[in-house]
């Protein structure tokens, strides 16, 4: 196996086993899907093209995609079944498309890819279309198709997180497929490879807007919410990832049954909505930083809901008490296929639960856009009289790898009269810091999760609006850390919209030739962190 999408690879990629519990065979199936997806969207594009658009294709493309992002899905059983039907979708358009005059005539192996009921043929099949399958690619070029692969996939995961409350766009589907068809002509240079990934980054933006058009049609916009960290004597279960649907459902069937929900990891803003703060049995936050989950995990006593991709391999002590609903998956871990959650309340009923309560302390979060610019004339007027210096925006991903203690550290070493903006889980280093306020605009401003960057990304441009001036000449820096693929496509995003001086960590990723990353210098002045102290000497001198 060959992987080096996330954070957290070896130095040069995971070769023997992914250091996310990523097994070869699973590798290898993920690889051999992907090429099986960029087949199918040769049929797409051609079909377009023709007036023949199928939405179940559509749908199935983003889904199919969002399976391989780290963390995801690991169970072989399962990418099987998304192998053959991806070849049967394939096999449906082409003869649609043919109908309507397009072109099906495709040579490219992706497009005729036969699958069995082998998965050691499967497997085989997959080994021979990984990232390095063809040595003679130029290593730069190489660099650049997986960054559009990678932000591919994180578009995809907010396109599907979208979709499931109704939010679609043609238009993301559409790129979706033109750039997965695209990383099949090897005649493309480095610059349709960089036009392809700003365009990516655009794409992603129109996701987040849907998602969060999603989010907050349906639960109403976030509102400054206190969280409690403790917990509530009885039976208690635990959400983690990200979906907000698989959230409000186990609240509504948890209703009148004596069991208190819990968030963990990127759920926390959930608290913020007010269509789910209205349950009287959804308590408070369970957990701290992702280095810490299958302790905490371990300790929980009650039963743990997984919604999307935040879990490595559950370790045998609680593994009978996780269960796993939409994409996410791992082999022998009991999979919620239809939001029927009743297994995951039976065993709730069945385990102990708290034994008593504990109060803990509470941390704040809900500062949306909405929120925020709510009182938008009160951090102007700050920022006027000189009571506010400067905006950090803190966030990202979190992970267990060593060096992301700067992002706690860094934190605490921000001045008093700087306002520290946070997003996504790499709040989880610092989340809980009492930094106080700035003539009561609290200091730490948790605007939520990692696609709520839209959120963001709003408020910069509002403010610089209001300061007449462009984003870039903002006292705002913007200090993130990354571990997957979704983090891939903010930070396109952000660099489509000509966001410069991002300071990126813990690592730069390996995917990333060190010509590549010169173009990213020069065009962006995009940097790796150093210290918290000397990267806040450079950004306040």
């Amino acid at each position: 196996m060959f992987c080096y999408q996330c954070e957290q690879a070896i130095k040069g990629g995971c070769t023997k086993a992914g250091v996310c519990g990523k097994q070869p065979d699973v590798a290898a199936l993920q690889d051999l899907l992907l090429h099986a997806l960029k087949g199918l969207s040769l049929y797409a594009v051609e079909g377009r093209k023709a007036g023949v658009n199928d939405r179940a294709v559509n749908v199935f493309t983003a889904e199919a995609l969002f399976s391989t992002l780290t963390n995801v899905n690991f169970d072989a059983a399962r990418f099987m079944e998304l192998l053959k039907k991806t070849v049967s979708l394939r096999e449906e358009l082409k003869a649609k498309v043919k109908a309507a005059g397009g072109n099906v005539d495709f040579k490219y192996d992706a497009a005729n890819l036969n699958v069995t009921d082998s998965v050691s043929d499967m497997v085989k099949l997959g080994e021979a279309v990984g990232v390095n399958s063809d040595p003679s690619m130029n290593p730069d070029l190489r660099s650049l198709r997986e960054i559009l692969i990678y932000g591919l996939k994180g578009v995809a995961a907010y396109a599907d997180h979208a979709q499931i409350l109704g939010q679609e766009d043609d238009a993301v589907y559409a790129f979706m497929q033109e750039a997965l068809a695209s990383t099949l002509n090897k005649n493309l240079g480095v610059d349709e490879y960089l036009g392809l990934c700003m365009k990516c980054g655009e794409i992603n933006i129109r996701a987040m807007e849907l998602l969060d058009a999603g989010n907050t049609g349906r639960y109403g916009h976030p509102v400054p919410t206190k969280v409690p960290l403790g917990h509530k004597k009885g039976k208690a279960i635990l959400v983690s990832g990200h979906d907000l649907k698989d959230l409000e459902e186990i609240l509504k069937q948890t209703e009148g049954k004596g069991i208190h929900v819990y968030t963990h990891g990127e759920m926390i803003p959930c608290h913020g909505y007010p269509e789910l703060k209205k349950y009287e049995h959804f308590y408070g936050h369970y957990g701290t930083a992702w280095q810490n989950q299958h302790k905490e995990f371990a300790q929980f006593p009650g039963a743990i809901l997984m919604t999307t991709n935040c879990l490595q391999k559950p370790a045998e002590s609680y593994k009978d008490n996780i269960f796993t609903c939409g994409l996410v998956g791992w082999s022998g871990v009991t999979h919620i296929s239809d939001r029927n959650f009743a297994p995951v309340i039976d065993k709730a009923l069945a385990l102990p639960g708290f034994e008593s309560d504990v109060e803990g302390k509470t941390v704040m979060t809900g500062f949306a856009r909405n929120a925020v610019m709510s009182v938008a004339g009160a951090v102007i007027d700050a920022v006027k009289a000189k009571k506010i210096r400067h905006f950090f925006l803190v966030g990202g991903c979190d992970g267990a790898k060593s060096g992301r203690n700067y992002y706690t550290e860094f934190v605490e070493k921000v001045p008093s009269d700087c306002v520290v903006l946070t997003l996504a889980c790499g709040k989880f280093r610092f989340f809980d810091k009492e930094l106080g306020d700035i003539g009561g605009i609290p200091r730490l401003l948790d605007v939520g999760q990692c696609n709520d960057a839209y959120s963001a990304v709003q408020i910069a441009v509002a403010l610089a609006k209001a300061f007449n001036v462009g984003v870039n000449d903002l006292p705002l820096s913007l200090i993130l850390s990354w571990y997957e693929q979704k983090a891939v496509a903010i930070l396109l995003s952000l660099l489509y919209l000509g966001i410069k001086d991002i300071r990126l960590g813990p690592s730069l990723p390996e995917f990333i030739t060190p010509n590549v990353l010169n173009v990213l210098v020069e065009k962006f002045d995009i940097k790796p962190i150093s210290t918290p102290d000397q990267d806040l000497k450079t950004i306040l001198k």
